[in-house]
């Protein structure tokens, strides 16, 4: 009996695990290969009814190298959604309504087993997108923000052994471009990656805007490192759903980025939807 890879494995290759589990999605959906992927973080997962026609569901705990999210506002399941874009013409989404985060304790490996499986299905530009903390007044809660840059502040990073991977545009210029086609209005800025699952002290929050950041989160950075390594262009969309620590003028929750998120989930459904089909 042949055991099957796994990413708990030291001597396991991910990317197998990635192939094995595009395979499976494969098998399920009966599309042979998708074209572009998205990775639904919180206030986000109503873009998927959006998107087009649902080819089929599957529950992501079922997928080869993926756990069952833990975390409220995630979605358990995948899906394959064909797209009618905005030129006439079909192509395939993969809808990851879950991530697992590096606080979660699962390993780096799993962290991005999603953008690696994404790839391995043919796919060639993947989304990803996130609530988070702003450091910008003028920036209210249910604003969303472009990408620019990132910066890891987890002290780890995806890439196993000696592999170096170009960081210069990390995020699609010509992706961010395309998205202010639609949205003349959308901000930009620099994303802060923190390990979590605590929320960010106020000295942490000042120390991120001293390096340059706007946002602070606990997720996408390292996604985006493991989809560069990939060779995927990437777009980054964070939903601002709470000015961050030492800002906002009341203490953190979990609550206060649902209740956020559910607000503004109709209108950046939307937004992200229409980017999507001119993708």
């Amino acid at each position: 009996m042949t055991t099957a890879p796994s990413l708990d494995d030291p001597m396991t290759d991910p990317f197998d695990v990635a192939h094995e589990a595009a395979e499976f999605i494969a098998a399920k959906t009966g599309v042979p290969g998708h074209d572009v992927a998205l990775v639904l973080g919180s206030g986000w997962g109503g873009a998927a009814e959006l998107l087009g026609d649902v080819v089929a569901e599957i529950p992501t705990a079922e997928i080869p190298g993926f756990t069952k999210p833990t975390v409220s506002g995630h979605l358990p399941v995948t899906r394959s959604i064909r797209v009618e874009r905005a030129d006439g013409s079909t192509r395939y989404a993969l809808v990851l309504g879950s991530r697992t985060h590096l606080y979660e304790g699962h390993g780096l490996r799993r962290v991005v087993h999603g953008v690696r499986t994404a790839a391995a299905t043919g796919v060639t530009t993947i989304v990803l997108t996130n609530g988070c903390g702003g450091l910008h007044m003028a920036w209210r809660p249910g604003q969303p923000v472009l990408i620019r840059d990132h910066l890891n502040l987890t002290g780890q990073s995806p890439l196993e052994g000696a592999t170096f991977v170009d960081m210069t545009d990390v995020y699609t210029p010509r992706l961010r471009d395309l998205a202010r086609t639609i949205d003349a209005d959308l901000p930009e800025g620099v994303y802060a990656q923190f390990r979590g699952p605590q929320y960010e002290t106020p000295a942490e929050v000042r120390m991120a805007g001293v390096l340059g950041a706007d946002l602070v989160g606990m997720s996408t950075g390292l996604e985006a490192v493991a989809a560069r390594q990939c060779g995927l262009d990437v777009l980054g969309i964070s939903l601002v759903t709470n000015l961050a620590a030492g800002i906002s003028p009341t203490p953190l929750s979990h609550g206060e980025v649902l209740e956020a998120g559910a607000a503004a989930g109709p209108r950046i459904s939307d937004l992200l939807a229409r980017i999507v089909k001119q993708l």
